[in-house]
């Protein structure tokens, strides 16, 4: 794999789950990872929500605003990592070697306790973003990568999110 590592995270609106990841790949990759996100919908803005649990870590978000996917499509993608199943099921085919993969969860901003939706998604990516980034990247073939990133996102099994295919 080349370096830094091309992540694009998409979600349906860009606005809490994909800004997250984008914003923790950025934040504790040392360089590792380039990370953006994007979505078919995206919202005017980033969720308060997604601002305030990004906020309370320490981890910045300056600069980021949801996105369309035709504004970062031709960009040389090495991942592509669904968040929402709406995504996952939208998600536009890129070319090239791109690896995708699905990590699937809850929407925080519909659940009846936003706040502790936002944690709880926080907590989820932060893991799985951590999990990523403890993969020794340069050692792995596409193939390789593709399992290790699959059983990653296995993760979130046992967190009650939407894991349906």
């Amino acid at each position: 794999m080349r370096f830094p590592l091309r992540v694009l995270v998409l979600c349906t609106g860009n606005s809490a789950r994909s800004q997250i990841a984008e914003a923790l790949l950025r934040a504790r990759s040392s360089g590792r990872v380039e990370a953006q996100s994007a979505g078919a919908t995206p919202a005017p803005q980033l969720h308060s929500g997604a601002l305030q649990v990004l906020e309370e870590h320490g981890i910045p978000a300056s600069g980021q605003c949801p996105k369309m996917t035709n504004e970062v499509l031709g960009l040389g993608w090495d991942v592509v990592i669904t968040v929402c199943d709406q995504a996952k099921d939208t998600c536009p085919v890129l070319p090239g070697a791109t690896l995708a993969v699905h990590w699937g969860m809850d929407d925080p901003a519909e659940g009846p306790d936003e706040r502790q939706a936002f944690a709880t998604a926080y907590q989820l990516l932060s893991q799985l973003v951590d999990k990523l980034l403890a993969l020794p990247l340069a050692e792995l073939s596409p193939d390789e990568l593709r399992e290790e990133l699959e059983q990653v996102g296995t993760l979130h099994l046992s967190t009650g999110a939407d894991t349906a295919s």
